[in-house]
């Protein structure tokens, strides 16, 4: 018997590359947004047709879905469009009149390319509450920084003024809670904003079942989370693709 000891992959190694793992279909930028709201609308960011996504095109421009849909009857063909201005220069619907937050984030961090908004189930009660939840579980530590906490919502972020002042506020953060409105994620990649998105929303969850309880054990101590807090800057490994291909099965539409 070979008693050899085997080597770990880093996530580096695991991490899914085209044409090695066949994993999802060749997406469009359309595809994968649409792809993006559907998962993220099953895990809690359904309040109606509130809450948007954009997605840098490369180019200047940038893909969001419409205002006027929910996000989990979205499809890649009804994903439109936006310049650098927020006009729709390409879709047969109409952007949300806060997309000037997400272009705000987007003109002073070059690094990203997606930018998320939305008043998620859980995320919002930890908005209305002010307060930052803590970390209870691997699940929930995947991010290795807590939330930024905007407390200066003045009811709207439809503004330039107060846009600018959101985005100034996130700095070089990964995500926000902003005070009674919701949540904010931005990350480099689809995979990464799916992981950050979903790993919020279960933290603030498991957070408030935690506590409901009245006693925690919240973890503290950086090396106990270490391993999960690998995932982040790839986005976990493979997760966004199960995740993808599970709303394919359900809806193959969503691609068209």
């Amino acid at each position: 018997m070979d008693m050899t000891p085997r080597r770990i992959p880093t996530l580096a190694e695991l991490a899914p590359m085209p044409g090695r793992y066949p994993l999802l279909p060749d997406l469009s930028a359309q595809q994968q947004l649409a792809l993006l709201c559907r998962t993220l609308h099953r895990e809690g960011y359904d309040d109606h047709i509130a809450g948007h996504i954009t997605l840098a095109a490369g180019d200047g421009t940038y893909f969001v879905n419409p205002w006027e849909l929910a996000w989990d009857e979205l499809t890649a063909s009804d994903i439109i469009r936006v310049d650098g201005t927020g006009r729709v220069i390409e879709g047969a619907w109409n952007v949300t009149p806060a997309i000037g937050l997400h272009l705000a984030v987007h003109q002073r961090r070059h690094d990203l390319a997606v930018v998320i908004h939305n008043h998620s189930r859980w995320g919002s009660v930890w908005s209305a509450a002010g307060r930052i939840p803590a970390v209870y579980d691997q699940t929930s530590g995947h991010v290795d920084e807590d939330p930024v906490l905007y407390d200066e919502y003045a009811g709207t972020v439809d503004g330039e003024g107060e846009a600018r002042a959101a985005a100034e506020a996130l700095g070089a953060g990964k995500w926000a809670l902003l005070k009674n409105h919701g949540v904010f994620i931005v990350a480099a990649n689809v995979r990464q904003a799916h992981l950050r998105a979903i790993t919020l929303e279960h933290r603030c969850r498991l957070a408030w079942h935690v506590e409901v309880l009245g006693h925690g054990q919240p973890i503290t101590n950086p090396e106990s989370l270490r391993v999960a807090q690998m995932s982040d800057p790839l986005g976990m490994p493979f997760l966004w693709e199960a995740m993808a291909r599970r709303e394919i099965r359900r809806d193959p539409a969503v691609l068209e």
